[in-house]
């Protein structure tokens, strides 16, 4: 199992989509990660390099 952190919005965020969607939060989460794993490697490496650009200063921080 692996730990994610979200921000109080991010959580909101994320629980608002999955009632909308009739899932809870943990399977959303879930099923967007599986999606994002289950992309072609040039579509996963693109989606990961903007993650990484999005949230670098919030990596930086965490060092």
């Amino acid at each position: 199992m692996i730990p994610v952190e979200l921000t109080p919005a991010q959580e909101q965020r994320l629980k608002t989509e999955a009632h909308r969607l009739g899932l809870s939060a943990e399977d959303l989460a879930r099923l967007a990660i599986e999606d994002l794993l289950d992309r072609p490697e040039p579509d996963f490496e693109e989606a990961a390099r903007h993650v990484l650009q999005k949230n670098r200063e919030l990596y930086d921080r965490l060092s």
